[in-house]
């Protein structure tokens, strides 16, 4: 069973630099930044949207879990879904996606390499064990909406902790939501104002749109009450 279970990691390890591979042998840093690719391609997006907005969800939800599972961050995705789909049917695929994206991840390592991530982890989180114990899913929710950790590794540590299933999804879910919010907000702002300009936009033009400080501001507000959220409740 050991070695099964070695053989399926390194497969899905495999899996991940493939499709890294592949991803970046089709497409030049140059490229996806540059303004008239964007513009292009988001218009063709969106029309595809327009056409058939059930398709265009579960296709959404599918690749943002997919995402996930090759290891993603959530900024990215929540930044795409706001921009397709407008900042409140956005929040609520991105944040539904990503959850179950992080659940699935979760199941997985809790199966493939609980082991590793014990050796490599549980000294410098022993001091938490105690408190999801007592409260895992206050903890756990906690937990998500502090973030400061990369994604992926926020997904798969709580391996540490023995997470439920329902309080994984949940905790993830309601711990991400307000962060996940305003990526997509922002994500929103930038389709607008893409959409409203045919050349490539200044960095002022993009600051003082208020589709883009706003979210700015409340992401700088979220920072803080995380930073001494953490401090309050994360004490070792």
């Amino acid at each position: 069973m050991e070695k099964i279970k070695i053989v399926l990691g390194i497969t899905y390890l495999c899996l991940v630099l493939t499709f890294l591979m592949v991803f970046l042998m089709n497409f030049s840093l140059n490229e996806i930044t540059d303004y008239d690719f964007i513009k292009t391609n988001s218009q063709f997006i969106l029309s595809l949207k327009n056409s058939n907005l059930f398709i265009s969800i579960l296709l959404t939800i599918l690749f943002i879990v997919i995402w996930v599972l090759l290891l993603g961050f959530g900024s990215p995705v929540a930044l795409l879904s706001g921009y397709i789909f407008g900042k409140w049917l956005g929040t609520i695929i991105a944040t539904f996606s990503l959850s179950i994206g992080a659940l699935m991840l979760y199941l997985i390592a809790s199966f493939f390499f609980k082991d590793f991530i014990k050796k490599k982890f549980s000294l410098k989180y022993i001091y938490l064990i105690e408190k999801f114990k007592k409260q895992e899913f206050l903890y756990f929710f906690i937990y998500r909406f502090v973030g400061g950790i990369p994604f992926f590794i926020a997904n798969i540590l709580p391996t540490l902790f023995n997470i439920k299933i329902k309080n994984y999804f949940f905790g993830t879910f309601f711990g991400i939501l307000p962060q996940i919010f305003i990526m997509v907000s922002m994500g929103s702002g930038i389709e607008k104002i893409i959409s409203n300009n045919l050349n490539k936009p200044t960095f002022y033009q993009i600051l003082s749109s208020p589709n883009i400080y706003y979210p700015i501001i409340s992401f700088i507000i979220i920072f803080l009450l995380a930073y001494f959220t953490k401090k309050i409740f994360f004490k070792k």
